[in-house]
């Protein structure tokens, strides 16, 4: 299948992630991001929050993995994200799952959109847009 053979329309298959706490933290501190709400419950819980909560460079990565799995299925290993627009909300907190899904919305000139939201039970926590290509 390529980025042409696609449709506007096409669904993506959800994939739910539980966010347990060692996830919060190991991907924080992988994404070099040290700020105390991603670490330390008492601190975060200092700062108004109710527990340490998932950062956006976790979140975009985790987006990407989402549409990036999806793509390699669909059009193959040689596929590209070429953008990546996306919003927060809601916080993802441990012991909560982020449920993702995602919706092809523009199949144009070979160049797929794709629209993807990710919620918890607060709600959204993320909208993001992804521009894709087969190679």
């Amino acid at each position: 299948m390529t980025a042409t053979t696609v449709e506007a329309g096409t669904s993506l298959p959800i994939w739910e992630l539980p966010i347990t706490p060692t996830l919060v933290v190991s991907t924080a501190i992988a994404t070099r991001d040290f700020q105390d709400v991603h670490h330390d419950r008492d601190l975060a819980q200092g700062h108004g929050s109710k527990d340490i909560f998932l950062n956006i460079l976790t979140t975009t990565g985790l987006v990407q993995r989402y549409v990036g799995e999806w793509a390699r299925e669909t059009l193959g290993p040689d596929f590209r994200i070429h953008s990546c627009a996306l919003r927060l909300g809601a916080p993802a907190y441990p012991y909560d799952t982020l449920s993702f899904s995602g919706t092809v919305t523009d199949a144009a000139d070979g160049v797929l959109t794709v629209d993807v939201l990710g919620a918890v039970s607060l709600g959204n926590h993320v909208n993001a847009t992804l521009k894709v290509t087969a190679s």
